[in-house]
C-alpha cells in the first residue's frame, strides 16, 4: 500500500513539473517574438487589410447601377466597418499576439463581402469558412483539398476555387509570402511572430486543425497547448482550443514531412465607396 501511494506521489510530481515547464517555456518562446518579427507580421496584417480594402472598391464599381436589397447594403457596410476596425486594430499592436484579433476581423470582413456578391448575383448564401490556407488574401475558402509539399505528407487544406484547381491539376499553389531576414518563406514557417496571425484564421476550427497540423508548429496550439513542450520536436497539447485562444510556436514553422493525425502597402485610408447608395 505505501509502495502505491509512493508512486502516485512520484507521478503527480513529475506531471506537476512538466507542466511548469511547459509554462516556463511558452513564456519564453513568447519572449523571443523580436521586435523585427512584430513588425514583420504587422506588416503583413497590414497588407492583408490593404488588400481587403483595394477589393472594396473593386466590389463599389461592380455594383454601381445594380439593385441592391437591404441585406446587402447591411453586409457591405459590415465589410466597411470590418476595414476600418481592422485598420485602427493593427495600429494599436504592440505584441504578437494581438495579432489575432486583427485577422479575426478582416475574417468577418471578407465573409460579409463573399455575401454581398452572392446576394447581388441572386446565389445562396456562402458557407462560414476559414480564409484559404495557401493565400488569406485569396478570402474565404469553397472547399478542402489534399495538398502536400514536395517530400511532405498530404494532408486536407481549406482552399480558394483558384488554388483547389491548381492542385488538382498538380500545379503549385499560389502561396502567401512573407520576408524573414533576407528570404520570403510561406507564412507557416515564418517563427512564432505568426502563430496569432494563423490562429485567426483556422482557431475556430480547432480539432479538425489540431489533426492537420499534428507534428507542425501549430498542432500544440490548435490543441489548447500554447506553445507546448517542443523539446522533442513536437507539442504536448493542452485541453481542447475551441476558443481560438493559444499564443504562438516554434520559430521552425510546420514540418510537414511529418504524418498527419510584398512590400508594406500601408493600410492606408480609401476613397468614396460611391457605388452603393445608401
Amino acid at each position: 500500500m505505501e509502495l502505491i501511494l509512493l508512486i502516485a506521489v512520484v507521478v503527480i510530481a513529475v506531471l506537476a513539473y512538466r507542466s511548469y515547464r511547459r509554462t516556463q517555456l511558452q513564456t519564453k518562446q513568447r519572449d523571443e517574438v523580436t521586435s523585427a518579427e512584430l513588425e514583420s507580421v504587422k506588416r503583413t496584417a497590414d497588407e492583408d487589410i490593404t488588400k481587403f480594402g483595394e477589393e472594396l472598391q473593386d466590389l463599389d464599381l461592380d455594383m454601381v447601377g445594380k439593385d441592391l436589397g437591404d441585406g446587402a447594403r447591411q453586409d457591405y457596410q459590415r465589410a466597411l466597418d470590418s476595414y476600418e476596425s481592422a485598420k485602427s486594430a493593427v495600429a494599436q499592436v504592440t505584441a504578437a499576439d494581438q495579432i489575432k484579433h486583427v485577422i479575426e476581423i478582416l475574417e468577418d470582413g471578407r465573409y460579409a463581402m463573399a455575401c454581398v456578391r452572392a446576394r447581388v448575383n441572386n446565389e445562396p448564401l456562402p458557407q462560414r469558412r476559414p480564409s484559404c490556407f495557401f493565400n488569406p488574401q485569396h478570402g474565404p475558402s469553397v472547399e478542402d483539398v489534399t495538398w502536400a509539399p514536395a517530400g511532405g505528407a498530404p494532408r486536407e487544406v481549406p482552399a480558394c476555387a483558384a488554388d483547389a484547381e491548381r492542385v488538382r491539376a498538380g500545379a503549385d499553389p499560389d502561396i502567401r509570402k512573407v520576408m524573414v531576414g533576407p528570404q520570403r518563406v510561406p507564412y507557416w514557417q515564418a517563427g512564432p511572430a505568426y502563430a496569432p496571425y494563423a490562429q485567426g484564421m483556422f482557431g475556430a476550427l480547432g480539432g479538425v486543425m489540431t489533426g492537420m497540423f499534428i507534428g507542425t508548429m501549430l498542432g500544440g496550439m490548435f490543441a489548447g497547448g500554447g506553445y507546448g513542450d517542443m523539446a522533442g520536436g513536437g507539442f504536448e497539447g493542452g485541453d481542447g482550443g475551441g476558443d481560438m485562444g493559444g499564443d504562438g510556436g516554434d520559430g521552425g514553422g510546420f514540418d510537414f514531412s511529418e504524418d498527419p493525425g510584398g512590400g508594406d502597402m500601408g493600410g492606408g485610408d480609401f476613397g468614396d465607396f460611391g457605388g452603393f447608395d445608401f
